[in-house]
């Protein structure tokens, strides 16, 4: 059927053009439904199921599916996007208009109409000779449109009743816009706003969260008096956004205070690049990492970042009546060069979606299937499953489509194997690790040549011998990211095949290996480099303390020993030569636990002891990770896998520059090896370990290092190491980012073929972003597994007092650090409900006065610290304060932040 549409157009010239279009109606345009008898079947793309299994609706319990209109699929597509909704109606006028609306929506709705799994079925009803409609006189083009999507819906519910005799399948209209759902069930439509229909799904309730705009219902606390303002629709976002009104960020919340956050910028624009958030209203329900709309608040209401330690203890009715107060605490008197941009969360562009774990607290909701029950396991392991859970750390079994490329045992090397591969099995390589290590990926070996000079050799597990690209044991390991250490766990980024056997360099087993072999003179200067695919066999495996035993006996020449003195004479001079040219030395307390070999519990509890030998494999590890960045580069300008280190913007260190002067020391801090040599030169004769804290300081002053593509970014330095360029090389079994720079590697020296997705630098940085993130994650939970076994060790050691520095001063507490536990936590000096001391904070010394007595950074002073079991569900390391003493002042225990679930820990409550 033929129709034409005419309408008139004004040229340039001032005229008026008439235009005819011709509009086809066709009356074999399937419904979409698979085997439906009233169209034949007929469809084109993914089909809607014959008989939908959706969630139970309470609304509509009947077998359905959902027709949504545009502003739906605007604002709501976190909704349609989640695996709960299935079998949706996507009209032709509505996908043209979100086209029109919003191109990114339009990708997104594209995409799940693309998944089969989902079954979206677009409908053309514009070229359906039942469902098409003309606008009419007087009728604005928004309204036809309504009208038009109105007409399908009825269309659908009446072909529907010709499916079959027996059928009861509905249509249900799902729009927010009331005129248009009054309309619609004026003629007969089944119609719900998409917040009815989503609470009808009783199955369901999560969904709840994925609403863009939440009713003041929903948005109340607990009949308190914070109401938040809603979240503005992805649209108006996006319009705020080009326009400049608002700005896309990353959403990062304090550590230390739950009513503080920062917004991190996204763009090149340097000024405002990080914004501050303060109190619950303007935080709007971001969470950690969400990607957030901000806007800028006028300058008069800009603040400084709060000295308050804040911890959320979860809300109840008398809490909401003092969180005014509390958002209050936030604010000091500063001067205004302190003060920072500051804004609100307007909307959320992409939420944060992972599992998360916290308290339930009692619900009208009947239990639901989506609270994951960890069952009657024993506490550490069900602390284990809630750390791992909580950071989003992958550890499930290996699936039997991983283990299947796997090679089938028993494995020995092959003639094939040996191809484009050179036999270094001659040479004197061992290895030197942390007791106790299987998964050992890289060994040492130093020689001197018929020409005087040195050989030095790095030897690297060759785990991309094993893991081919594409497969399923290439996609979990570049899915898991990195091996993730717990205290007494391992959840490994490979199968225990390859990690603890058949890639770990173990002595006296032949093993495959990716070297790097420089020539050196006896200075430690390069001459030659040389990087090969070889097959070696270690000699040796020690530990840094066999290793060092080694090197200081007098009574030890064996070859061995003499390749091990060897190394480390080279690596002194390149360490010596690295900090010359401005490489920091941090520090940070780094603890291990002694286990019970019955019952594995911590019975000791210690800090890490470095010596020599543990530089020595450092200098070697960092010279080759060099050595490769440099030829990959070479080789793929564009897409070569990096990491970079960058230096932090001037006000990070601040509290590190404001509590060395307090100590009559200067920190210059303009280039990385000023601050390395103030830091060398930053030494107290009564004082010796102030250099040691200063550098924890410092340490947390820096920024974080980050995987990137070449050819995604031109700032490749690293920092840290005062390095041009760096990658990571030397450990390919516990980090995925190893496995593909020896990818390239390989295919630079001709030992490999490369592959699309190698030379993708789009695919390189999305690999990255990953790699980035599982990193992140694997670092918190090992903190968390630290901090739950400091717990358990302290809970059976009852109360112990110890001496301790302080780290920081805040407005209400001091945050402290035990040298002999490397514990961190925090003394607070005000108690609820009690009277508080009277309390003077000065940032710029910086310092706390309790009544008469004064704390400074660094101070030494002794703390209580007990394990506080009055909460059987969620026990706290405290800690009080025992000299000083503060006449007339008893000093409450008070939470520490080593709680198990640190800055990000949360209380779910469900319902209401």
């Amino acid at each position: 059927m033929l129709k034409s549409k005419t309408f008139l157009k004004k040229t340039r010239a001032g005229g008026v053009m008439k235009i005819v279009r011709e509009h086809y109606l066709r009356d074999d345009i399937g419904c979409g439904a698979s085997g439906c008898a009233a169209c034949g079947g007929a469809h084109e793309g993914p089909a809607l199921e014959p008989q939908p299994q959706d969630p139970a609706s309470s609304l509509c319990p009947q077998p359905h599916y959902l027709l949504p209109d545009t502003n739906v699929l605007l604002h709501q597509i976190d909704v349609l996007e989640d695996p709960a909704i299935r079998n949706v109606i996507v009209l032709q006028t509505v996908l043209q208009e979100v086209r029109n609306r919003s191109a990114p929506v339009y990708k997104r709705i594209r995409d799940v109409t693309n998944n089969q799994e989902k079954h979206f079925y677009t409908f053309t009803n514009e070229h359906h000779r039942e469902t098409y409609v003309e606008q009419e006189q007087g009728e604005n083009a928004n309204d036809r449109n309504d009208r038009a999507i109105r007409v399908a819906a009825k269309w659908y519910n009446e072909h529907l009743k010709k499916m079959s005799a027996d059928n009861h399948l509905q249509v249900i209209f799902i729009t927010n816009d009331r005129k248009n759902k009054e309309k619609a069930v004026e003629e007969g439509i089944p119609a719900f706003t998409c917040e009815e229909y989503v609470k009808s799904l009783t199955a369901n309730p999560e969904l709840i969260d994925r609403l863009a705009c939440l009713s003041e219902e929903v948005n109340e606390i607990e009949n308190g008096k914070i109401i938040f303002s809603e979240h503005l629709p992805l649209s108006k976002l996006q319009q705020g956004i080009k326009s400049g009104t608002y700005l896309q960020g990353t959403f990062r919340a304090s550590r230390e205070n739950y009513l503080e956050a920062t917004v991190w910028i996204h763009g090149d624009n340097e000024e405002n690049k990080e914004i501050i958030l303060q109190g619950l209203k303007h935080l709007n329900r971001a969470v950690h990492e969400d990607i957030v709309a901000v806007e800028l608040l006028p300058k008069s209401q800009w603040v400084a970042p709060s000295s308050v330690v804040l911890q959320d203890e979860g809300q109840n009715e008398e809490d909401v009546e003092k969180e005014e107060e509390r958002e209050r605490m936030l604010k000091t008197a500063v001067s205004e060069k302190m003060l920072k941009p500051t804004g609100r969360v307007v909307g959320i562009i992409k939420r944060n979606w992972r599992p998360y774990c916290g308290m339930l607290s009692k619900s009208d909701i009947k239990e639901g299937h989506f609270v994951r029950n960890l069952g009657d396991v024993g506490e550490k392991e069900t602390e284990t499953e809630v750390l791992l859970l909580e950071h989003d750390v992958p550890h499930q079994p290996f699936s039997q489509a991983v283990l299947s490329f796997l090679p089938k045992m028993p494995w020995s090397i092959t003639e094939k194997d040996m191809k484009n591969r050179e036999d270094l099995r001659h040479l004197c390589i061992c290895s030197v690790d942390p007791p106790g290590c299987t998964d050992i990926d890289d060994a040492l070996h130093c020689r001197e040549l018929e020409n005087g000079n040195l050989e030095v050799g790095v030897h690297i597990a060759d785990v991309s011998h094993f893991i081919r690209p594409g497969n399923a044991l290439d996609q979990e390991s570049a899915r898991r990211g990195t091996t993730v250490y717990l205290c007494e766990k391992r959840i490994d980024m490979v199968p225990e095949l390859l990690s603890s056997n058949l890639c770990s360099l173990k002595c006296d087993v032949d093993r495959l290996a990716f070297s790097c072999i420089w020539e050196m003179n006896h200075n430690a200067e390069i001459l030659k480099t040389k990087f090969t695919k070889s097959v070696i066999n270690s000699k040796a495996s020690l530990t840094y303390a066999e290793a060092q035993l080694r090197i200081d006996s007098a009574n030890m020449n064996d070859d061995i020993t003499t390749s091990l003195r060897g190394l480390n004479k080279l690596a002194k001079i390149l360490k010596k030569r690295r900090i010359e040219k401005g490489a920091l030395t941090l520090s940070s307390p780094e603890v291990r636990f002694h286990m019970d070999s019955e019952t594995h519990d911590p019975i000791d509890l210690q800090t890490k002891e470095l010596r020599e030998t543990n530089s020595m494999v450092e200098e070697f590890m960092l010279l080759a990770n060099i050595s490769v960045a440099k030829k990959i580069h070479e080789e793929f300008s564009e897409h070569a896998l990096l990491r970079k280190h960058p230096a932090p913007p001037p006000s990070n260190y601040e509290i590190l520059v404001k509590a060395a002067r307090s100590r009559n020391l200067e920190i210059k801090t303009d280039t990385a090896k000023s601050l390395a040599e103030s830091l060398d030169r930053a030494e107290s004769p009564t004082f010796p370990y102030l250099n040691t804290l200063l550098r924890i300081l410092a340490t947390r002053c820096m920024m974080q290092a980050v995987y990137f593509c070449s050819g995604m970014d031109n700032d490749f330095h690293h920092y840290g190491l005062a390095s041009p360029i760096y990658t990571h090389f030397t450990s390919p079994i516990r980090r995925y980012a190893d496995v593909i720079v020896h990818r390239l590697l390989a295919v630079a020296v001709g030992a490999d073929c490369t592959y699309p997705e190698l030379t993708d630098k789009h695919k390189l940085a999305d690999i990255c972003k990953n790699l980035n993130f599982r990193h992140k994650m694997a670092q918190y939970a090992q903190r968390a597994s630290v901090a739950f076994h400091t717990q358990l060790f302290f809970k059976s050691k009852g109360i112990v007092s110890e001496e301790a520095y302080i780290l920081f001063v805040r407005k209400n507490a001091i945050v402290v650090l035990i040298p002999k536990y490397g514990l961190e936590g925090t003394v607070f000096f005000e108690e609820k409900d009690k009277p508080n001391p009277r309390l003077i904070y000065d940032d710029e010394i910086p310092s706390l006065k309790i009544e008469d007595t004064v704390f400074h950074v660094f101070d030494k002073v002794k703390v209580k610290i007990m394990l506080d079991s009055s909460n059987l569900q969620h026990q706290k390391i405290r800690m009080s304060l025992v000299e000083p003493q503060i006449p007339g002042i008893s000093i409450p225990t008070d939470t520490s932040n080593t709680d198990l679930n640190g800055p990000e820990k949360k209380k779910i409550k469900l319902g209401k």
